[in-house]
């Protein structure tokens, strides 16, 4: 993807910076988080059958939770290994590049992955979800109520003592196997309230699948101020250029938690009139983008064409609720 692009036409342009000026006076202001410090975090395979007419296609991706007293961070590692490669190559050629004339190719994850972030903080009753278009936008929400049913039914999960729950949620019939001996009340994805971690979750008709594969505690040795508000994140590269979207795999290795820097707090509402914007114009999208945010500011002004890759995906996690 090149860096700098042309949008189609000036009113694609107008229309994009229009939005994009709503959302950021409207939700500039990002409320930091109290400070919290990571204590552990769990592994889980996630599968999901996107497409119904293709049950043999599974996704397939691994994730990540970060766990803290406060606070959990839901990510993908698949997309965090492929940002730190990324990283890498870019390096590589800034290091490589001839000097005044810097040319960086960024290359596309070939792989279908989860690029939202959930951020849930159960003492707050709220989730916030980091979503990508170009720049971060944050969506806060409740954090959903699931009305569990707590069975006597246990079994044994890499050597943790499980119990069984069930519950409906966003449409499906899950039953979630948690362990409490882990006193965290989070879950993968947006899977919470339950009286110790969730180590495997998985809906009645297999389509949607959780399942654990690790667990290890971090020994963080940097004291943590409680009142303090929580570092906003970033990363720069060889102090030259800026890219975005690396703040998951920073913060996987991270004391504490904080939310991507430079994040805009936004509606559902607004993000999906973006993502409408972004495919009709996707070229125009991205160029308006990066100037609304201040990272087109010089080098040479290139003509690219972006093709926006959409997958068919007649089974999403969060089903409507058949009345």
């Amino acid at each position: 993807m090149s860096l700098i692009i042309e949008p189609k036409n000036n009113n694609m342009k107008k229309q994009i910076l229009l939005l994009s000026g709503i959302t950021a006076l409207l939700f500039s202001t990002v409320k930091a988080q109290k400070a919290d410090s990571i204590r552990a975090k769990a592994i889980y395979a996630f599968t999901h059958i996107k497409d119904t007419t293709q049950r043999d296609k599974t996704v397939s991706e691994e994730m990540v939770l970060l766990l803290g007293s406060k606070t959990s961070a839901y990510l993908s590692m698949d997309k965090i290994r492929f940002d730190l490669q990324r990283k890498k190559d870019i390096e590589e050629q800034i290091k490589n590049s001839v000097p005044g004339k810097l040319s960086i190719n960024i290359k596309a994850n070939p792989k279908s992955v989860t690029n939202d972030e959930f951020y849930q903080y159960p003492a707050d009753k709220k989730i916030i979800i980091k979503k990508k278009l170009v720049n971060n936008y944050l969506i806060e929400e409740p954090l959903p109520e699931i009305n569990w049913n707590i069975s006597s039914d246990t079994i044994t999960i890499s050597g943790l003592k499980c119990q069984k729950a069930i519950a409906h949620f966003k449409g499906r019939n899950y039953t979630a196997w948690f362990c409490p001996d882990l006193p965290f009340q989070s879950g993968p994805w947006k899977l919470n309230g339950l009286p110790g971690l969730i180590l495997e979750a998985y809906d009645a008709k297999q389509e949607v699948v959780f399942k654990f594969q690790g667990f290890e505690k971090v020994h963080n040795t940097t004291p943590v101020n409680e009142e303090a508000e929580s570092a906003i994140g970033g990363i720069s590269i060889s102090g030259k250029v800026k890219i975005s979207g690396l703040s998951s795999a920073e913060l996987l290795n991270s004391p504490t938690f904080y939310l991507p820097k430079g994040s805009i707090k936004t509606t559902q509402k607004e993000f999906d009139k973006l993502n409408e914007a972004m495919k009709k114009d996707p070229d125009g999208f991205i160029n308006s983008s990066m100037a609304a945010e201040g990272r087109m500011t010089s080098g040479r002004r290139t003509t690219s064409k972006t093709t926006i890759i959409t997958e068919t995906e007649n089974n999403p996690i969060e089903l409507a609720e058949v009345k």
